[in-house]
């Protein structure tokens, strides 16, 4: 399949795995390279030297491209910059902050940027700062997530709908059906997250792959509104958070809540107690750890089968 997207980042498939804290590293990333899609290295839990090594390690596991993904509020981040530059990484998706500062950086050294955002209006923003595409990220994703609480089949159409770049659907997909309708509503491809989680080469602890697993519809909520809003799965962490919101606890007692290294505590050690455990809603339809390759394989296959299938359809 070629459309702007593959031709932008050289890719045969227009399926982008995304760069997640704690479970994305060269392991996963080179994986779904070799598969055909884009493999993004999360270096919001890298220390420089770390994002460095993953780096290296992802060149010599695969001659096809791979990106960074880059949390803009990270303390270090002109360090992973140059890390990236001197390293000559071809794809840069960036968050959590505002694209104006370093997308012309980055670009002035060849690296095509992507810039994930929850609204239209800031949709708009990436494309006056430069990047080359935008992933419009609905309110059903795991991790960090939009105030706007926008879902991604109002999202989606909205966006590229203003664009006159490309649009990255993320948000709830997990199959090659929900890309078709990414697809249908003006996506040129689609970031997928909640599902590589649950991969042979994610980086996750396994009692995390399986508690995602074992998640059924209903079991992720958006949490810490008045901090940063995170998708979560529910646990005694998640309870506990809740309770402090109910009480109208002020932002320092939640962040004391939070502390240092509670995402690090759930998803990268295991602790489905104590720990952070950011996954989507989607998590409720994935029903087993395969590899990335089998995973991208899975979604391409229906998407062209789901595609086949409406083809058919006779409409008068």
């Amino acid at each position: 399949m070629q459309n702007r997207i593959t031709k932008l980042f050289n890719i045969e498939l227009p399926i982008i795995q995304a760069g997640m804290i704690w479970c994305s590293g060269w392991e996963l990333a080179s994986a779904v390279s070799n598969a055909g899609g884009l493999g993004l290295i999360g270096s919001g839990s890298m220390y420089p030297d770390i994002l460095q090594s993953h780096i290296r390690k992802a060149k010599a596991a695969t001659s096809k491209p791979f990106g960074v993904n880059v949390p803009l509020l990270y303390p270090d981040i002109d360090k992973h910059v140059q890390i990236i530059i001197d390293e000559k990484v071809p794809v840069v998706f960036t968050s959590a902050g505002n694209p104006k500062t370093w997308t012309p950086i980055l670009k002035e050294h060849g690296i095509k940027v992507v810039h994930v955002v929850s609204s239209t209006k800031f949709a708009l923003k990436s494309e006056a700062a430069g990047v080359d595409a935008v992933v419009a990220e609905g309110f059903e994703a795991g991790g960090h997530n939009g105030r706007e609480e926008t879902t991604s089949l109002v999202l989606w159409p909205q966006v590229s709908a203003q664009l006159q770049i490309p649009m990255i659907a993320a948000g709830g997909v997990a199959s090659g059906k929900a890309m078709l309708a990414a697809f249908a509503l003006g996506a040129e491809a689609v970031q997928v997250g909640s599902r590589f989680v649950a991969s042979a080469e994610s980086s996750a602890h396994s009692n995390f792959k399986q508690r995602v697993v074992d998640a059924t519809e209903g079991d992720t909520q958006l949490s810490l509104k008045q901090l940063t809003p995170v998708r979560l799965i529910k646990n005694e962490f998640w309870q506990q958070t809740v309770e402090a919101e109910m009480r109208g606890a002020e932002k320092e007692e939640l962040l004391q809540l939070l502390g240092r290294g509670r995402a690090k505590k759930g998803m990268f050690e295991g602790d489905l107690i104590n720990g952070e455990l950011e996954i989507g809603q989607v998590a409720g339809t994935i029903a087993g750890i395969k590899t990335a390759a089998e995973i991208v394989e899975e979604i391409w296959t229906e998407f062209k089968e789901a595609h086949q299938k409406l083809s058919s359809f006779q409409i008068s």
